[in-house]
């Protein structure tokens, strides 16, 4: 408990202007929350504020899967309907608790429910993980998310199974309580060391220095980076285009500038300031359908065309990626370019 209060309390002293961190610091406390109420001497039957524990508890399999989608996706944006979720989870679960239903039979129900939900968020984490790893070019939050995320979902799915298996009742000594409390002290040590240590590491899992986009423009070079190596990936860039070839994936671009891959990891991060290498790529991808869809000799041209001229495998991400990077669609920004075209030509 005093491990992960002490990580909230850092989260919410230092990094207030981070979504992950502000998520890590409400996962810190649902987590010091079930350690409490899973205590084999927390009392029962729930008094008032037992239920306001074991809801919050609960609810942390929420506020989980929302902590990975925040720590590992960048352009990820916290969104009403995830807060009702969170609501509803809780509400569940104190409905479940109280016994305000006086219904055996609804009980049992919410329970499973509750059961399943946090087992399905917890995969939800895991998948977001798993999906987001390659792309990511941030050295320590590639080289810890694999350990603590897939840690605590392995606690979650325990407990998830464990609640299928067990009839209720009031908790004893066991073994499984046992195991329960020295997973949750691993994890939250493993944790508190993280984070305690991130000021030597330039960073942490836990806590992003900043909700910086993936699709943040280029820095200035980090010193340690050489700058051959950077006009070189400069010129594979810019005048090989290199982003237009088919399924490029960093490890073929690796080969391409003749380094290891975690070099070009370093090289593009630390270098150019890029946390993922899709952002990184579709820098110059939509760079390059800019100047496609202003171009009065194009104007007849397909966007889709453009699309997959300029590397991107079909119209959705396409769109999505160049919305995020304009806040117009590629139809309204051409729309828009050829009217002050046109306004400039009869103006002059």
């Amino acid at each position: 408990m005093a491990l992960c209060l002490l990580i909230a309390a850092m989260a919410l002293r230092d990094r207030r202007d981070s979504t992950a961190a502000l998520l890590g610091a409400a996962l810190a406390i649902g987590a010091a929350a079930s350690m409490v109420c899973t205590a084999p001497t927390f009392p029962r039957p729930f008094a008032w504020w037992g239920l306001l524990i074991l809801a919050l508890s609960s609810a942390n399999s929420v506020v989980f899967w929302l902590w990975a989608r925040a720590a590992f996706d960048d352009d990820f944006v916290p969104r009403p309907w995830h807060g009702v979720l969170w609501a509803a989870v809780a509400v569940a679960q104190w409905l479940d608790a109280s016994g305000v239903t006086r219904s055996a039979a609804l009980e049992v129900a919410i329970e499973r429910t509750l059961s399943f939900a946090s087992l399905g968020l917890a995969l939800l984490a895991v998948a977001q993980t798993l999906v987001t790893w390659p792309a990511d070019l941030v050295q320590g939050r590639r080289g810890l998310r694999l350990v603590v995320l897939i840690g605590a979902s392995a606690q979650t799915v325990l407990n998830s199974y464990l609640s299928f298996l067990e009839q209720p009742s009031h908790p004893t000594f066991s073994m499984t309580s046992v195991a329960n409390a020295f997973v949750l002290f691993a994890l939250a040590g493993l944790s508190a060391w993280h984070l305690l240590e991130a000021g030597t590491r330039k960073g942490s899992i836990l806590l992003p220095a900043a909700n910086v986009p993936s699709s943040a423009p280029a820095k200035a070079p980090d010193a340690t980076i050489e700058p051959a190596l950077l006009r070189r990936l400069e010129q594979l860039m810019t005048v090989e285009r290199i982003y237009r070839r088919e399924g490029l994936t960093i490890k073929l671009l690796s080969v391409e500038l003749g380094v290891p891959e975690y070099r070009l990891r370093q090289l593009i991060n630390e270098g150019l300031g890029y946390r993922n290498f899709n952002a990184f790529l579709n820098h110059y991808r939509i760079g390059e359908a800019k100047a496609a869809l202003v171009d009065p000799e194009q104007v007849e041209v397909p966007v889709l065309t453009i699309a997959m001229d300029t590397g991107f495998q079909s119209i959705g991400p396409f769109n999505r990626a160049f919305k995020a990077a304009t806040n117009l669609t590629p139809t309204e920004f051409r729309r828009l370019s050829m009217a002050g075209n046109a306004a400039r030509g009869t103006t002059n």
